[in-house]
This record gives structure tokens, sequence and C-alpha cells, in this order.
């Protein structure tokens, strides 16, 4: 699992710091979680295939986090895209989609999926395969806003060679059904369980991205045990009380969450404010890492790997 940081500002793009946008590669699908001014120029120095994504994840629609959505998908039209493309967010993303598709008289000729969040105000899976969810958490913004959590499902623990022919099961394909999870019968008439050959399941990984909120208390159960934790950290503490205002947390609340939470490997600090210059971010770091060590700062086109715990 990968994750590419396409951009971390807020409110204005900044030479070198595009919009909020954030890519997981994950097996072969892109999901992308938001699309802020400047995505495509990420995806292009990055050189990510931006028509393998398959879905799109908004956590709202003020202007910073969606002015990038149309230029992907009138890219994706030129690139013989064939495969549908989700797009996931709370009400008014279809809206938003519809509209300018109407007035840039956009040119799609691929199946675009619109899927609006019924009930934002409440946790829920919006996306589901056999080996993993991803769920929406209700934030606090000045617009409905949700965070998302991708997690896989556990994973069958080791398979044990040695066990599986000292029960008797020749190698081979009845080896694979074990791997599987599956019980096989032997030629004598007995069943080995996968169980008997099998170490305990193993835990999946678990990705977390938070912008555009005030403290919500809900927030360290939803993200807890995250291996990485992408969380928005606008403001600096001696502008807590503009952060209060205007719905946004300042880098050491991001860090309170995480630190409340527990068992969360790292967090990276996006989403700042356009105040900030390089250099006075690294106040944002520090404020953050007197609460949570494990803090470092998201920089635009930045790489993250999330490896398996064994």
């Amino acid at each position: 699992m990968e994750v590419f940081v396409l951009g971390t500002g807020g409110m204005m793009p900044l030479p070198g710091r595009n919009l909020t946008s954030v890519l997981l590669r994950r097996e072969g699908d892109l999901f992308l979680f938001d699309c802020g001014e400047g995505t495509q120029v990420s995806l292009r120095k990055l050189n990510l295939r931006w028509k393998k994504i398959t879905t799109i994840f908004i956590s709202h629609t003020h202007a910073d986090h969606i002015t990038g959505l149309p230029g992907i998908l009138m890219l994706s039209s030129q690139v013989e895209r064939t495969e549908p493309l989700t797009i996931i967010g709370p009400p008014k993303i279809r809206e938003y989609v519809e509209t300018s598709r109407q007035v840039l008289d956009m040119y799609v000729n691929y199946e675009i999926i619109i899927k609006e969040i019924e009930e934002p105000e409440k946790p829920g899976i919006v996306y589901e395969t056999d080996d993993l969810i991803i769920r929406s958490v209700p934030l606090n913004h000045s617009k409905v806003c949700v965070g998302y959590v991708l997690e896989e499902k556990d994973r069958p623990g080791v398979f044990f060679p040695d066990k599986a022919k000292e029960a008797g099961v020749p190698c081979g394909p009845l080896w694979s059904q074990l791997q599987n999870g599956q019980s096989v019968q032997l030629e004598d008439g007995r069943t080995v369980d996968s169980t008997q050959v099998m170490g305990q399941m193993r835990k999946g990984r678990k990705f977390s991205f938070v912008t555009d909120t005030a403290f919500v208390p809900s927030l360290p159960k939803e993200v807890e045990g995250s291996d990485l934790f992408i969380c928005e950290g606008m403001f600096d503490l001696s502008l807590s009380a503009s952060a209060r205002e205007k719905k946004h947390l300042t880098s050491h609340q991001a860090a309170t969450i995480a630190e409340k939470a527990g068992n969360i490997k790292k967090m990276g600090l996006i989403h700042y404010s356009p105040r900030y210059t390089e250099r006075e971010l690294r106040n944002l770091l520090k404020e953050a890492r007197e609460v949570f060590p494990d803090t470092f700062l998201c920089r635009d086109r930045m790489k993250l790997e999330i490896p398996y715990e064994e």
C-alpha cells in the first residue's frame, strides 16, 4: 500500500503547494481522497496513471477540495478510459459534478457513478470489497463534511508446510485450499481443517483521512489503530480562536486526536493555512510533536509506504 500526497494547502494554492489531495494505491486500485486545484500537476510529476483511479472520495464541497475534479473528469476522456469512475461524497457532490459537466459542455466517454452519502452525520460503510472496507466518519465543519477510514479485513495466518505434511496433505492444490481457509478431504477419508496448518489471522492495514473539522469527540475512536493518519493541522496555537470560529483544527488538536486514539503509528499534518511559509510550518510540527511525537509534515508529492505488520 502506497500513499502519495498530491497537495497540502488549504484555501488557496501557492507556488509549490497545491490544494489538498491524497492518492492511495493498493494492489492495482487507485483511490483519490479530495481533489484540490493542482491535483493533475502532481499526478503528472509523479508519473501516476490517473486513468487507473477507480474511486474518488470527496470530504465536502468547499472549492479548495473539489476544484481539481472537473479537470480529472475531462482528462480521463483523453486517455482511452474504459472502466467506470465512482465518485463518493456528501450531499451536493452530485449537483456539483452534473452542473460542471453541463456548464463546461464536458465530453465524457466513460461511465461516472455518483454515490451521495445519505446520512453523513453517522459513520457508515461507503465502499466494500472482499478484503477491505472504507467508512465515512462525520466531521464538524461549516458545510457537511466527512472523513474517510480505509481498513483492510484480517488476512489468513501464516501457512506451515511442515504441519500440512504431518497431517498427510500432499503438496499441490490442497495446500492452496488450506491457505484460503478451506477444509480439505484426503483420500483416506480424513478431513484436515485450515486451522490445523495455519497461524492466527493477521491484522490488515488501516489508513485514515480527516480534514476540515473542529474537534469531534468520536474521532479518536474512529481512527484508532491507523498505520497512517493524515489529518489537517491548519493553524498553530496562537490562532486557536480562528480555528474555533472557522471549524478547523490546530496542529496541537490534531495531535491530541492521535494521542487519544492510541496505537497510531504515524500522523501526517496536511491542509495548511496559506499564511504559513515553509519555515513557519515547523512551528505547527513542533506544537504537534509535543503531544504526539510520531508526527510529520506532509509535503507535496511525498510518497509514503504502509507495510504489513508481518
